[in-house]
């Protein structure tokens, strides 16, 4: 990797994020086996605007994610006359702790299943409801609601259920594959060079606890594997398909590398 990409290094501020009244836990003791001692936000690494649009629920714009995401909570969709409320009643309390610990190991796919295809799965079976395409603004909206339900969590996941461990271990692989004409890895930016700029943006630990998450340079909210192959095609190589193995793999990992953070979502980014 040529070094000339990258510029002067600059701190995390050092500050406090609260959301609603809680406080959000920004930096945490890094898990066993983590290439860092202490993981950090990627909120530290933002500009002052971009830091305090977040911590204002009526500034933040994906909080508009939200309000969209619990009016489709609420509706009856399918062919079985079923909401998302029609089973799951009151969001805030069954789903309180899925923003923290998906992705899960799903038995029936024998993979892991984050809270986009858990949201699908729902649809068509008890539904009777097509699965969203994906990105759609309905499955950006659901899964930023939901997410938000865990808001100030702590992120955990159980490696230990199912085959999780070694998904958790291809995603490493691919964390650490240099790809592209670039010959980058992700591990290149939010690693290596975690703390330095590359061109205007100040890199963090590219951490996953705040997504999906409104960035105000594409005006709009952005998924966790839209973000994942916006990368992917910034190393100037063939993206590969939302919720494919490479990509689950890498968002079990990548979701793991943030352990003990608070659920952000919806995070604000430049």
């Amino acid at each position: 990797m040529s070094g000339s990409a990258f510029t002067a290094a600059a701190d995390p501020v050092d500050d406090k994020l609260v959301i609603d009244d809680k406080e959000m836990i920004i930096r945490a003791p890094a898990p066993e086996g983590h290439p860092f001692e202490e993981v950090m936000s990627g909120w530290l690494f933002r500009e002052a605007e971009t830091r305090a649009t977040e911590a204002d629920s009526f500034a933040n714009p994906g909080m508009l994610a939200v309000e969209q995401g619990e009016e489709i909570w609420n509706t009856v969709e399918g062919s079985a006359g079923k909401s998302c409320a029609s089973c799951h009643n009151d969001a805030a309390e069954s789903m309180k702790s899925a923003g923290a610990s998906f992705p899960k190991w799903d038995p029936d796919s024998k993979k892991p299943i984050n809270v986009e295809l858990q949201i699908d799965k729902c649809r068509v079976k008890n539904m009777g409801a097509e699965p969203y395409k994906f990105d759609a603004p309905e499955q950006v909206a659901l899964t930023t609601y939901i997410k938000h339900q865990s808001l100030g969590q702590p992120v955990k996941l159980d490696l230990a259920s199912g085959e999780m461990q070694s998904w958790f271990d291809k995603g490493k692989d691919n964390y650490y594959n240099r790809t592209g004409q670039l010959n980058f890895s992700c591990s290149s930016c939010h690693e290596a060079s975690m703390g330095k700029y590359i061109r205007a943006d100040h890199l963090s630990q590219g951490q996953a606890n705040g997504f999906p998450t409104y960035r105000f340079n594409t005006g709009g909210m952005v998924s966790l594997h839209n973000r994942f192959r916006g990368c992917i095609r910034d190393t100037r190589a063939e993206m590969p398909k939302a919720f494919s193995d490479e990509l689950m793999a890498l968002e079990v990992y990548v979701t793991w590398r943030g352990t003990g953070l608070s659920v952000e979502t919806p995070a604000v980014r430049q």
